[in-house]
């Protein structure tokens, strides 16, 4: 059984990453955790009757809330019979990515699927900036679905890679499993920088070659110094689905001087993205 964490803030946005799951592990038996995490409206300190008032407030917010929740799941359950999935729903008074990161642990999470806005216009104002601390925080896969966008079979993914990770990752067996229940194209995207391939690169290359010898695969290698446009453009070219990323660990100083390519990827996409955490990053 999957266990898959849902945060909701009962937004369009987070509904539709929500519609966006049971439709892609319809097939699947899941334990849903419908969590919701609130904070409440800070009220001047310093007397007994403030300090009634935070409580009653706080006891107001949480009731809502759980109403909120429990719609919500109901909504779910009429719209998506799946004898397949259960629900369990959480509605608690902290910060989000907080939150779930100790579910995550306590109930042994697979992996989160969430909404994101994405850049809004030309100038790339950054807003869903949960799902991004989500993704530096959380030592578990994350599915970020963008805003709007509805479901479609994993028909063309893009696995947008470096070649630089351990092949004793846990979580490629997920992105096998949505190559072998979709029937996928997996594209292996390389981007060149003029520099051949280190024997450690050709290396995991090979690993992916036979990891994946039952499914169909594709070496892809382009020459674009920029990863995000790649990526753009082959979503375009080959009608991509969905976008597969691991998330290597980045030290300072590489922080200093090159934004990640996964921050700029979760606002670029415009298809759903996985980030696959590294194996460094599951054991920190």
């Amino acid at each position: 059984m999957k266990r898959i964490l849902l945060p909701t803030d009962f937004s369009e946005s987070s509904n539709n990453a929500i519609d966006y799951a049971m439709h892609l592990l319809k097939d699947t038996t899941c334990e849903f955790f419908l969590v919701h995490a609130y904070s409440v409206p800070v009220v001047s300190a310093g007397s007994m009757v403030d300090s009634y008032s935070a409580l009653i407030m706080q006891d107001v917010v949480h009731k809502k809330a759980e109403e909120r929740i429990e719609a919500l799941e109901n909504r779910i359950k009429k719209e998506f019979k799946n004898d397949n999935h259960s629900f369990t729903t959480i509605v608690s008074l902290n910060m989000l990515v907080s939150e779930m990161s100790y579910i995550v642990e306590k109930h042994d999470i697979d992996y989160v699927i969430m909404g994101t806005q994405g850049a809004t216009g030309a100038k790339e104002i950054f807003i869903g900036t949960n799902t991004m601390y989500a993704i530096k925080k959380l030592k578990c896969p994350l599915l970020a679905v963008p805003s709007g966008f509805k479901y479609e079979p994993l028909k063309e993914i893009l696995f947008a890679t470096d070649y630089k990770f351990d092949s004793k990752n846990q979580y490629l067996k997920m992105l096998r499993e949505l190559c072998d229940y979709h029937s996928s194209n997996l594209h292996i995207l390389n981007a060149y920088y003029g520099t051949p391939l280190t024997s450690e690169q050709k290396e995991a290359q090979g690993f992916l070659d036979a990891f994946f010898i039952d499914n169909t695969h594709l070496f892809e290698l382009t020459d674009d110094t920029d990863i995000v446009d790649a990526v753009e453009k082959f979503q375009v070219k080959k009608k991509i689905n969905f976008v597969v990323m691991i998330h290597n660990k980045h030290n300072f100083f590489e922080n200093l001087l090159f934004k990640p390519v996964i921050n700029q990827l979760i606002y670029h996409t415009n298809v759903p993205f996985l980030v696959i955490p590294s194996v460094e990053k599951q054991h920190n």
